[in-house]
Protein backbone atom coordinates (compact mmCIF):
# COMPACT_ATOMS: atom_id res chain seq x y z
CA UNK A 1 0.00 0.00 0.00
CA UNK A 2 1.40 3.55 -0.72
CA UNK A 3 1.75 5.70 1.75
CA UNK A 4 -1.36 8.02 1.16
CA UNK A 5 -3.87 5.46 0.58
CA UNK A 6 -4.38 4.41 4.18
CA UNK A 7 -6.16 7.87 4.36
CA UNK A 8 -7.32 8.81 0.99
CA UNK A 9 -10.87 8.63 1.22
CA UNK A 10 -13.01 11.60 0.46
CA UNK A 11 -16.15 9.66 1.76
CA UNK A 12 -16.50 11.96 5.26
CA UNK A 13 -16.25 15.04 4.01
CA UNK A 14 -19.10 14.28 1.27
CA UNK A 15 -21.27 11.88 3.04
CA UNK A 16 -21.64 14.97 5.58
CA UNK A 17 -24.50 17.25 5.35
CA UNK A 18 -22.99 20.80 3.37
CA UNK A 19 -22.19 23.21 6.26
CA UNK A 20 -22.75 21.19 9.02
CA UNK A 21 -19.23 20.64 9.80
CA UNK A 22 -17.57 23.48 12.62
CA UNK A 23 -14.52 24.74 11.75
CA UNK A 24 -12.17 22.64 13.85
CA UNK A 25 -14.24 19.27 12.47
CA UNK A 26 -13.44 20.42 9.10
CA UNK A 27 -9.72 21.18 9.33
CA UNK A 28 -8.94 17.90 10.73
CA UNK A 29 -10.70 16.06 7.96
CA UNK A 30 -9.40 18.11 5.45
CA UNK A 31 -5.95 18.50 6.21
CA UNK A 32 -6.12 14.45 6.52
CA UNK A 33 -7.16 14.22 2.84
CA UNK A 34 -5.02 17.00 1.94
CA UNK A 35 -2.07 15.68 3.05
CA UNK A 36 -2.90 12.59 1.09
CA UNK A 37 -3.16 14.37 -1.96
CA UNK A 38 -0.11 15.95 -1.51
CA UNK A 39 1.96 12.72 -1.55
CA UNK A 40 -0.21 11.24 -4.47
CA UNK A 41 1.07 14.21 -6.68
CA UNK A 42 4.28 13.86 -5.31
CA UNK A 43 4.55 10.73 -6.82
CA UNK A 44 3.23 10.89 -9.77
CA UNK A 45 3.29 14.45 -11.23
CA UNK A 46 7.60 15.31 -11.99
CA UNK A 47 7.37 18.92 -12.67
CA UNK A 48 5.22 18.66 -8.71
CA UNK A 49 7.54 16.58 -7.45
CA UNK A 50 10.69 18.89 -8.60
CA UNK A 51 8.85 21.74 -6.94
CA UNK A 52 8.19 20.23 -3.83
CA UNK A 53 11.86 19.67 -3.71
CA UNK A 54 12.85 22.83 -4.83
CA UNK A 55 11.13 24.27 -1.65
CA UNK A 56 12.36 21.77 0.63
CA UNK A 57 8.78 20.48 1.55
CA UNK A 58 8.91 16.93 2.98
CA UNK A 59 5.52 15.98 1.86
CA UNK A 60 5.65 12.54 4.29
CA UNK A 61 5.75 15.17 7.19
CA UNK A 62 2.65 15.94 9.14
CA UNK A 63 1.40 19.00 7.09
CA UNK A 64 -1.42 21.67 8.72
CA UNK A 65 -3.30 23.42 6.49
CA UNK A 66 -1.54 26.40 6.88
CA UNK A 67 1.77 24.76 6.14
CA UNK A 68 0.56 22.70 2.55
CA UNK A 69 2.87 24.12 -0.22
CA UNK A 70 0.93 25.84 -2.67
CA UNK A 71 0.85 26.44 -6.63
CA UNK A 72 0.15 29.61 -7.91
CA UNK A 73 -2.83 29.52 -9.96
CA UNK A 74 0.06 30.90 -13.23
CA UNK A 75 1.75 27.87 -13.09
CA UNK A 76 -1.60 26.06 -14.75
CA UNK A 77 -0.92 28.04 -17.67
CA UNK A 78 2.88 27.69 -18.40
CA UNK A 79 3.20 23.81 -17.49
CA UNK A 80 1.81 20.63 -17.98
CA UNK A 81 0.24 19.90 -14.63
CA UNK A 82 -1.12 16.02 -14.28
CA UNK A 83 -1.01 13.10 -12.67
CA UNK A 84 -2.24 10.75 -14.51
CA UNK A 85 -0.78 8.91 -18.13
CA UNK A 86 -2.11 10.43 -21.19
CA UNK A 87 -4.54 7.45 -22.33
CA UNK A 88 -6.37 8.43 -19.19
CA UNK A 89 -7.09 12.12 -19.81
CA UNK A 90 -10.91 12.31 -20.04
CA UNK A 91 -11.18 15.75 -20.58
CA UNK A 92 -9.41 18.93 -20.52
CA UNK A 93 -11.04 22.29 -19.08
CA UNK A 94 -9.44 25.49 -19.89
CA UNK A 95 -9.76 28.48 -17.89
CA UNK A 96 -11.03 32.00 -19.23
CA UNK A 97 -8.58 34.45 -20.60
CA UNK A 98 -9.00 37.64 -22.34
CA UNK A 99 -7.89 37.14 -26.68
CA UNK A 100 -4.02 36.13 -27.08
CA UNK A 101 -3.73 34.74 -23.00
CA UNK A 102 -2.44 31.95 -21.87
CA UNK A 103 -4.89 29.82 -20.40
CA UNK A 104 -4.84 26.94 -17.54
CA UNK A 105 -5.04 23.45 -18.80
CA UNK A 106 -6.46 21.41 -16.23
CA UNK A 107 -6.49 16.97 -16.87
CA UNK A 108 -9.21 15.08 -15.20
CA UNK A 109 -9.83 11.34 -15.80
CA UNK A 110 -13.02 9.37 -16.17
CA UNK A 111 -12.89 9.52 -11.70
CA UNK A 112 -11.82 12.73 -11.04
CA UNK A 113 -14.70 14.27 -13.22
CA UNK A 114 -17.37 11.55 -10.98
CA UNK A 115 -15.80 13.06 -8.00
CA UNK A 116 -16.18 16.77 -8.97
CA UNK A 117 -20.01 16.07 -10.24
CA UNK A 118 -20.47 14.39 -6.68
CA UNK A 119 -19.31 17.39 -5.32
CA UNK A 120 -21.29 19.80 -6.88
CA UNK A 121 -24.48 17.82 -6.40
CA UNK A 122 -24.19 18.00 -3.25
CA UNK A 123 -23.43 21.43 -2.58
CA UNK A 124 -26.59 22.61 -5.17
CA UNK A 125 -29.05 20.43 -4.08
CA UNK A 126 -28.18 22.22 -0.44
CA UNK A 127 -29.18 25.93 -2.17
CA UNK A 128 -31.99 24.54 -4.59
CA UNK A 129 -33.44 21.42 -3.45
CA UNK A 130 -33.44 17.73 -4.64
CA UNK A 131 -36.19 18.32 -7.25
CA UNK A 132 -34.77 19.07 -11.03
CA UNK A 133 -36.05 22.42 -12.00
CA UNK A 134 -37.23 23.93 -15.47
CA UNK A 135 -33.83 25.62 -16.51
CA UNK A 136 -32.90 28.71 -18.27
CA UNK A 137 -29.12 29.20 -19.38
CA UNK A 138 -28.56 32.33 -20.56
CA UNK A 139 -26.03 32.16 -22.77
CA UNK A 140 -26.15 30.05 -26.66
CA UNK A 141 -26.01 26.26 -27.31
CA UNK A 142 -23.08 26.59 -29.25
CA UNK A 143 -20.84 27.49 -26.09
CA UNK A 144 -20.79 23.71 -25.02
CA UNK A 145 -20.32 22.28 -28.70
CA UNK A 146 -17.27 20.65 -28.22
CA UNK A 147 -17.67 17.84 -25.08
CA UNK A 148 -13.79 16.74 -24.93
CA UNK A 149 -12.42 20.20 -24.66
CA UNK A 150 -14.24 22.78 -22.68
CA UNK A 151 -13.70 26.08 -21.93
CA UNK A 152 -14.59 26.93 -18.12
CA UNK A 153 -17.48 28.71 -19.33
CA UNK A 154 -18.46 25.55 -21.08
CA UNK A 155 -17.90 23.30 -18.31
CA UNK A 156 -19.75 25.82 -15.96
CA UNK A 157 -22.79 25.14 -18.28
CA UNK A 158 -22.89 21.78 -18.36
CA UNK A 159 -22.09 21.31 -14.90
CA UNK A 160 -24.81 23.35 -13.56
CA UNK A 161 -27.40 21.54 -16.67
CA UNK A 162 -27.54 18.65 -14.57
CA UNK A 163 -29.46 20.62 -12.05
CA UNK A 164 -32.43 21.36 -14.28
CA UNK A 165 -34.61 19.78 -17.35
CA UNK A 166 -36.07 20.85 -20.20
CA UNK A 167 -33.08 23.04 -20.72
CA UNK A 168 -33.87 26.37 -22.82
CA UNK A 169 -30.93 28.46 -24.25
CA UNK A 170 -31.81 31.86 -23.74
CA UNK A 171 -29.03 33.87 -26.43
CA UNK A 172 -28.80 32.58 -30.28
CA UNK A 173 -25.60 32.16 -31.69
CA UNK A 174 -25.04 36.24 -31.91
CA UNK A 175 -25.91 37.05 -28.29
CA UNK A 176 -29.18 38.23 -28.66
CA UNK A 177 -32.29 37.30 -26.22
CA UNK A 178 -34.17 34.82 -28.65
CA UNK A 179 -37.65 36.99 -26.05
CA UNK A 180 -40.18 34.95 -28.25
CA UNK A 181 -39.02 31.77 -27.90
CA UNK A 182 -38.48 32.59 -24.06
CA UNK A 183 -41.97 33.24 -23.57
CA UNK A 184 -43.10 30.32 -24.81
CA UNK A 185 -40.91 27.81 -22.62
CA UNK A 186 -42.09 29.93 -19.64
CA UNK A 187 -45.84 29.46 -20.31
CA UNK A 188 -45.19 25.59 -20.44
CA UNK A 189 -43.84 25.82 -16.78
CA UNK A 190 -46.46 28.91 -15.65
CA UNK A 191 -46.42 29.05 -11.64
CA UNK A 192 -43.80 26.32 -11.48
CA UNK A 193 -40.44 27.51 -9.61
CA UNK A 194 -37.92 27.70 -12.39
CA UNK A 195 -33.88 27.96 -12.11
CA UNK A 196 -31.56 30.45 -14.15
CA UNK A 197 -28.15 29.99 -14.34
CA UNK A 198 -25.88 31.95 -16.38
CA UNK A 199 -22.29 34.47 -16.19
CA UNK A 200 -22.69 37.30 -14.26
CA UNK A 201 -21.90 40.34 -16.71
CA UNK A 202 -23.85 38.03 -19.80
CA UNK A 203 -27.19 37.80 -17.27
CA UNK A 204 -26.93 41.74 -16.94
CA UNK A 205 -25.57 42.68 -20.73
CA UNK A 206 -27.98 40.04 -22.53
CA UNK A 207 -30.49 39.08 -20.05
CA UNK A 208 -31.32 42.29 -18.31
CA UNK A 209 -30.38 45.25 -20.66
CA UNK A 210 -32.80 43.61 -23.22
CA UNK A 211 -35.88 43.50 -20.98
CA UNK A 212 -38.33 45.91 -20.46
CA UNK A 213 -40.57 45.53 -16.88
CA UNK A 214 -43.02 43.31 -17.86
CA UNK A 215 -41.04 41.92 -20.69
CA UNK A 216 -41.18 38.52 -18.69
CA UNK A 217 -41.97 37.45 -15.65
CA UNK A 218 -39.73 35.91 -13.56
CA UNK A 219 -40.71 35.89 -9.74
CA UNK A 220 -40.81 32.35 -9.44
CA UNK A 221 -37.03 32.02 -10.64
CA UNK A 222 -33.79 31.20 -8.22
CA UNK A 223 -30.96 32.57 -10.60
CA UNK A 224 -27.18 31.45 -10.00
CA UNK A 225 -25.20 33.36 -11.57
CA UNK A 226 -20.98 33.59 -11.36
CA UNK A 227 -18.23 35.19 -13.06
CA UNK A 228 -15.95 38.49 -12.92
CA UNK A 229 -17.50 41.68 -11.41
CA UNK A 230 -14.88 43.41 -12.61
CA UNK A 231 -16.34 45.17 -15.95
CA UNK A 232 -19.65 45.47 -14.11
CA UNK A 233 -17.81 47.80 -11.40
CA UNK A 234 -17.02 49.91 -13.99
CA UNK A 235 -20.24 50.86 -14.41
CA UNK A 236 -21.30 51.23 -10.65
CA UNK A 237 -23.65 48.33 -10.59
CA UNK A 238 -22.28 46.23 -7.46
CA UNK A 239 -23.86 43.23 -5.92
CA UNK A 240 -27.11 45.01 -4.42
CA UNK A 241 -27.65 47.08 -7.68
CA UNK A 242 -27.15 43.64 -9.73
CA UNK A 243 -29.95 42.20 -7.44
CA UNK A 244 -32.39 45.32 -6.98
CA UNK A 245 -32.41 45.98 -10.75
CA UNK A 246 -33.22 42.06 -11.49
CA UNK A 247 -36.50 42.23 -8.64
CA UNK A 248 -37.11 46.01 -10.95
CA UNK A 249 -37.09 44.67 -14.30
CA UNK A 250 -38.30 40.85 -14.07
CA UNK A 251 -39.38 40.19 -10.44
CA UNK A 252 -36.61 38.04 -9.79
CA UNK A 253 -35.79 38.11 -6.12
CA UNK A 254 -34.36 34.74 -5.04
CA UNK A 255 -30.27 35.49 -6.16
CA UNK A 256 -26.67 33.42 -5.49
CA UNK A 257 -23.77 34.33 -6.83
CA UNK A 258 -20.97 31.80 -6.43
CA UNK A 259 -17.00 31.67 -6.75
CA UNK A 260 -14.94 29.13 -8.40
CA UNK A 261 -12.14 28.50 -10.35
CA UNK A 262 -11.31 26.58 -13.64
CA UNK A 263 -8.59 24.95 -11.75
CA UNK A 264 -10.65 23.91 -8.94
CA UNK A 265 -13.78 22.56 -10.70
CA UNK A 266 -16.23 21.15 -7.92
CA UNK A 267 -15.94 23.54 -5.74
CA UNK A 268 -18.02 26.36 -5.62
CA UNK A 269 -18.47 28.66 -2.57
CA UNK A 270 -22.01 29.87 -2.62
CA UNK A 271 -23.78 33.39 -1.37
CA UNK A 272 -26.18 32.95 0.82
CA UNK A 273 -28.92 35.25 2.26
CA UNK A 274 -26.86 37.91 4.31
CA UNK A 275 -24.16 37.82 1.33
CA UNK A 276 -21.28 36.18 1.91
CA UNK A 277 -19.89 33.50 0.39
CA UNK A 278 -19.45 29.75 2.26
CA UNK A 279 -16.56 26.84 1.95
CA UNK A 280 -18.22 23.88 1.36
CA UNK A 281 -17.27 20.61 3.25
CA UNK A 282 -14.42 19.72 0.74
CA UNK A 283 -12.85 23.01 0.69
CA UNK A 284 -11.51 25.69 2.46
CA UNK A 285 -9.92 29.06 2.24
CA UNK A 286 -6.26 30.71 3.72
CA UNK A 287 -5.99 34.40 3.56
CA UNK A 288 -2.51 35.25 2.97
CA UNK A 289 -0.79 38.76 3.65
CA UNK A 290 0.80 39.67 0.31
CA UNK A 291 3.67 40.34 2.24
CA UNK A 292 4.59 37.94 4.31
CA UNK A 293 2.34 35.29 3.15
CA UNK A 294 1.36 34.57 6.90
CA UNK A 295 -1.99 33.83 7.32
CA UNK A 296 -4.35 36.93 8.19
CA UNK A 297 -6.73 36.74 10.79
CA UNK A 298 -11.09 37.40 10.45
CA UNK A 299 -11.77 40.66 9.28
CA UNK A 300 -8.49 41.41 7.51
CA UNK A 301 -8.22 41.10 3.52
CA UNK A 302 -4.98 39.49 1.93
CA UNK A 303 -4.52 37.11 -1.17
CA UNK A 304 -6.97 33.69 -1.33
CA UNK A 305 -5.24 30.42 -1.16
CA UNK A 306 -8.17 27.85 -2.09
CA UNK A 307 -8.06 24.38 -0.86
CA UNK A 308 -9.76 21.39 -2.16
CA UNK A 309 -10.17 17.85 -1.53
CA UNK A 310 -11.14 17.28 -4.72
CA UNK A 311 -7.95 17.25 -7.49
CA UNK A 312 -6.75 13.67 -7.51
CA UNK A 313 -6.23 13.55 -11.20
CA UNK A 314 -3.87 17.00 -11.23
CA UNK A 315 -1.96 18.94 -8.57
CA UNK A 316 -4.53 21.32 -8.00
CA UNK A 317 -5.48 20.84 -4.16
CA UNK A 318 -3.89 24.02 -3.22
CA UNK A 319 -3.54 27.17 -5.28
CA UNK A 320 -2.21 30.96 -4.77
CA UNK A 321 -4.80 32.48 -6.50
CA UNK A 322 -4.89 36.29 -7.88
CA UNK A 323 -7.86 37.25 -5.79
CA UNK A 324 -7.91 39.62 -2.56
CA UNK A 325 -10.39 37.90 -0.06
CA UNK A 326 -11.52 38.33 3.69
CA UNK A 327 -12.69 36.23 5.83
CA UNK A 328 -16.40 37.24 7.51
CA UNK A 329 -17.19 34.61 9.62
CA UNK A 330 -16.06 30.98 11.75
CA UNK A 331 -19.42 29.28 12.13
CA UNK A 332 -21.15 31.89 13.04
CA UNK A 333 -22.70 33.84 9.99
CA UNK A 334 -26.57 34.89 10.79
CA UNK A 335 -27.46 32.47 8.02
CA UNK A 336 -26.88 29.31 10.38
CA UNK A 337 -24.68 27.42 8.01
CA UNK A 338 -20.83 26.32 9.84
CA UNK A 339 -17.54 26.82 8.55
CA UNK A 340 -15.57 29.96 7.05
CA UNK A 341 -17.82 32.85 5.50
CA UNK A 342 -16.01 35.43 3.29
CA UNK A 343 -16.27 37.73 0.58
CA UNK A 344 -14.02 38.06 -2.44
CA UNK A 345 -12.80 41.36 -3.12
CA UNK A 346 -12.01 41.76 -6.60
CA UNK A 347 -8.50 40.94 -8.41
CA UNK A 348 -4.96 41.71 -7.24
CA UNK A 349 -4.11 44.96 -9.09
CA UNK A 350 -2.06 44.53 -12.50
CA UNK A 351 -3.70 40.72 -12.26
CA UNK A 352 -4.82 39.14 -15.36
CA UNK A 353 -8.51 39.38 -16.40
CA UNK A 354 -9.30 35.78 -15.95
CA UNK A 355 -13.16 35.49 -14.55
CA UNK A 356 -15.90 34.05 -17.20
CA UNK A 357 -18.02 37.06 -17.28
CA UNK A 358 -15.00 39.83 -17.59
CA UNK A 359 -13.28 37.75 -20.28
CA UNK A 360 -16.46 37.60 -22.69
CA UNK A 361 -16.92 41.04 -21.81
CA UNK A 362 -13.61 42.11 -23.18
CA UNK A 363 -13.72 39.76 -25.97
CA UNK A 364 -16.61 41.58 -26.90
CA UNK A 365 -15.14 44.78 -26.74
CA UNK A 366 -12.07 43.80 -28.46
Amino acid sequence: MRPWQSFMSIDGLLARRQYSLTHEQKQAMLAERLRALTLLHFERCAPYHRILDGLGVDPAATLALDALPMLPVGLFKSHTLRSIPDERVFKVVTSSGTTGAEVSRVYLDAAAAQLQTRALAGIMTHWLGPARLPMIIVDARSTIANRRTFSARGAGIIGMTMFGRDHFYALNDDMRLDLDGLRVWLGRHAGAPVLLFGFTFMVWEYLLKALQPGDLDLSAGILLHTGGWKKLAEHAVDNQAYKAELARVTGLRRVHNFYGMAEQIGTVFVECEQGYLHAPNAADILVRDPATWRVLESGKTGVAQMLSGLPESYPGHSILTEDLARVEAIDCCACGRRGKAVSILGRVPRAELRGCSDTHAFGSAA
